[in-house]
Formats: structure tokens, sequence, C-alpha cells
């Protein structure tokens, strides 16, 4: 699962944490059903945005909830997932987009496909999924050419870029095809007058999208000798901020010209989770997430900590789990997994990184805590510009997690 905007369920908080899930589940398994197993692969953070816009435009439950039966990527539990058009338009997008980046591999004979045999047969995953996601794009009215043809242009124009170029000029094709698709949302959801300015947001995300790119990728194109946007048009590091902080402002500005009926999740997301994930890629920003009770700079949270001053807890001097005493009781027991199935429920949250977040223990069921409790995945407590950021919308009432 690719994409820049990788929400913690810490920032989110439950309600908007579950949303989310639901609109992640619902385009997986929209491209299950009507592609196969083998189409999940293409599941993105980003194409979620496609359906989470189209929802936030409906009439609440117009497009509603499904129950999802148990999988290995939910620690093997079912779930409310998202279904409509929106999750459908999401899956053509991402079809259409990961077959180009697969054809454009297969061109270039990157890694694996330097191969002939496993180019060509990238080369057919490629086309399948090409045609798979036109079809479903027919499906709910949008025609992905306008995709295919942003994809087509860009090799032509990176091959003209050089010192000088302008940067937008090299980002515009994306811009072009983000800008389509998050336009088509208002189109589903039947208010056309959003068409203007999602389309706007889908511009400026789109350039976002391929300047953070560039960003993180820029050491290991220059020690590969890969093309580089910023090295090719000799920007730096501080033009190029300063287009994504742009960037950032625009699509807060057309969001706020959008008719949302449910807008919680696209705001925090496209102006709060996204303006987050363009300080970790510009590598501005420490660990920030606070241990219970303390700052956002004290030292890691050991589990029990604050209850060794507790008078009577079980981490008290004397108690069973200070050191030296006898090991606190063991919780209740909640219908252990064999060690088999716990061992593939740990893999599914590993590799799709819900070990990061607060997560059932994979053999116990114990609620355990995330990883990103000593990692950067920030939280509003550091976010001092926050009311400055979304000027004056009103976080309290958008749920977004700040207290400003």
């Amino acid at each position: 699962m690719f994409g820049i905007v990788r929400p913690c369920r810490h920032r989110l908080g439950e309600q908007l944490s579950s949303a989310w899930m639901a609109h992640l589940c619902g385009l997986c398994l929209s491209l299950r059903r009507d592609h196969g197993q083998f189409a999940r692969l293409v599941t993105n953070y980003d194409g979620l945005l496609v359906s989470v816009l189209t929802e936030a435009q409906v009439e609440p439950g117009a497009q509603g909830r499904r129950r999802a039966g148990p999988c290995p990527l939910r620690g093997m539990r079912g779930a409310s997932v998202a279904r409509g058009e929106g999750a459908r338009l999401a899956a053509a997008v991402s079809l259409v987009l990961a077959a180009a980046k697969v054809r454009d591999h297969a061109l270039d004979g990157d890694g694996l496909l330097a191969r002939r045999p496993l180019a060509a047969a990238a080369r057919r995953v490629a086309t399948h999924w090409g045609k798979a996601g036109e079809r479903t794009g027919a499906h709910v009215g949008f025609d992905t050419a306008v995709l295919v043809d942003a994809v087509d242009r860009q090799p032509g124009i990176e091959a003209l870029a050089g010192p000088g170029t302008p940067l937008l000029s090299v980002t515009e094709p994306t811009e072009t095809a983000t800008a389509a698709a998050f336009a088509h949302t208002a189109v589903l959801a039947g208010r056309p007058h959003n068409a203007a300015p999602l389309a706007e947001a889908g511009r400026f995300f789109g350039r976002l999208a391929h300047l953070l790119d560039a960003v993180e990728d820029r050491e290991a194109d220059a020690a590969s000798g890969a093309w580089n946007p910023l090295t090719a048009t000799g920007t730096d590091l501080v033009e190029a901020r300063r287009l994504a902080d742009d960037a950032l402002r625009g699509i807060r500005l057309a969001l706020r010209e959008a008719d949302f009926t449910e807008g919680r999740l696209a705001h925090r997301l496209l102006v709060h989770e996204l303006r987050d994930s363009v300080d970790r890629a510009f590598g501005v920003r420490a660990c920030s997430h606070p241990a219970p009770g303390g700052s956002s700079s004290d030292a890691l949270w050991v589990p029990g900590a604050e209850a060794a001053h507790t008078p009577g807890g079980p981490y008290a001097p004397g108690g069973p789990g200070a050191p030296g005493g006898p090991r606190p009781p063991l919780p209740p027991h909640r219908d252990r997994r064999g060690t088999v199935a716990g061992c593939l429920v740990w893999a599914g949250l590993a590799c799709t990184c819900q070990m990061c977040c607060d997560h059932d223990d994979p053999w116990s069921r114990e609620r355990r805590q995330g990883w990103c409790n000593h990692c950067d995945c920030g939280t509003c407590s550091d976010c001092t510009n926050c009311c400055g950021c979304c000027d004056g919308c009103g976080c309290g009432s958008c749920d977004c997690g700040c207290n400003c």
C-alpha cells in the first residue's frame, strides 16, 4: 500500500479511524469483487481519497456500509466497509495508474524486470489492469483516457526538462489526472457545483504527490543515476518546500469552497494529515507523540510505569509487578489463537503497517500498544499553527483532534 497520506489512528481518533479503514477496505474489496484477488495489489492510501470525497458529498447513509467478513489484514476481524460508486471510481483510478507504473518499470527494465520473461509478464498484467480500470471507469461514467493521456505525456515532458525548466511544467500531467478524478466525485455525488473546487484541490494534490515523491527519492536517485525532477530542473529543497506549502494552502482554500454534507474525514486527511506528510518528507518533524500524562519531549513511555507511583498498585514497591516481586496476574483468557494462525495474523498486521498503531495481539487477542507511540506519528499537541492552518474552520467542530 503506497501513498503520501498515511494517517495514524492516534491522530484520527476512533470515529475517523473507523471511517478511514472502511474506505480502505472498501477499495480493496471492490477491486477483489470486480477484478479478482490479484487486483487487490493496487490498493493504495491515496486512491481511497476519491471514495472519501464522494461520501463526504452525499446525504448521510446514501452510499451506506456493508459488513465484511474476517480478513488477515484486519487481524481476522470483520468490519464495516464502504460501498458504492466512490469505491469503484477509486478502484478504476488505482488500476489505471498502477498499470501505467508497471508498464513504465517494464520498459525501463527496472530490477527483476530487466529479464525479458518477467518484463513480458509485467506488460500483460499492466494491459489487463488498464482494461479493467477502463471498464470500471465507464461503469461510473469516468473516462480514464485523461489518466492514460497524462501518463503518456510524462516521459516526453521529462525528456525536454533541464536546468531552468519550471518544475510545475513537469508536475502538470499528474495535476491534470488527479484533478479529473477529484472532480468526478462531485458528479457521482450529484453535486456538479463542487466539480470546480474539487478539481482545483485535485490539481494541488497531484502537484504535492509528484513533489514529495521527488523529495523522498532525491538522494537514492542521485546515487543510482536515475532521473529526478528536482535535480533535472535545478530546483533546490527551499523552492520545493515553498511549492509544497503553496499547494497545501490551495487545497485548504479549495475545500472551503466545496459543499460537503459530512466533510470531517476529508478535511482531516487533505488538510492536517497532508501537512504532516509534507513535514515528514522534508524531515522537519521530530518524534512528537506524547507519553501518557507527559509532554511530547518525554522519554519513551513504559507500560505500567505510571502505576509505579500509585500506592497499592501492581507495580508499586512490594507489589506483584515490582522488581524482584511476583509477576502481575495475566489478563482474562480471550480465545487464544494457535501458533500458526497467530503467525499468519502477525504477518498480515506487519505487512500492512498496522503494527504501528494500537492493535489486537495476534495470539492472545489482547489490545496492544502500537509502535508509533515511539515514532514520528505526530499529534495535535504540537500543532501550534492549527488554527492558522484551518483559517478559523473550527477544529473543535470538525473532530480533527485539535483543541484550539
